[in-house]
């Protein structure tokens, strides 16, 4: 269970950033290089692949060198570990909320009794 905690923080860290998001938006479309992933964002190389590295070690995004030419593509995969969370917390939350309504609603009758 510890290990998959880590995994959701390394994941939800590596998420936290826009640059970082709307490169992995980006990869949803398919591989890119780097170069061009880095073409939208003014900033150095050196400051990009900082990103790049971040979502490679979170495991959401896989590099590939050829030639001179990094390519990355999507872990599908990884997205999977966020996906159980999310449905882990849709539940719970569902699941609050019917109790309210349920509550809410017993108060209305009660009211409508007296």
């Amino acid at each position: 269970m510890e290990q998959y905690q880590e995994q959701l923080n390394g994941i939800f860290h590596a998420l936290a950033d826009p640059t970082r998001r709307a490169v992995i938006g980006r990869l949803g479309k398919g591989p890119a290089s780097i170069s061009d992933l880095a073409k939208p964002f003014d900033m150095a190389l050196p400051s990009f692949m900082k990103h790049i590295h971040l979502l490679e070690d979170s495991g959401l995004i896989r590099t590939a060198k050829q030639g001179r030419v990094r390519t990355c593509v999507i872990e599908k995969k990884q997205f999977a570990a966020v996906e159980t969370w999310l449905d882990a917390q849709r539940a719970i939350w569902e699941g609050r909320t019917d109790r309210l309504e349920k509550f809410v609603t017993a108060i209305q009758e009660q009211e409508d009794i007296k």
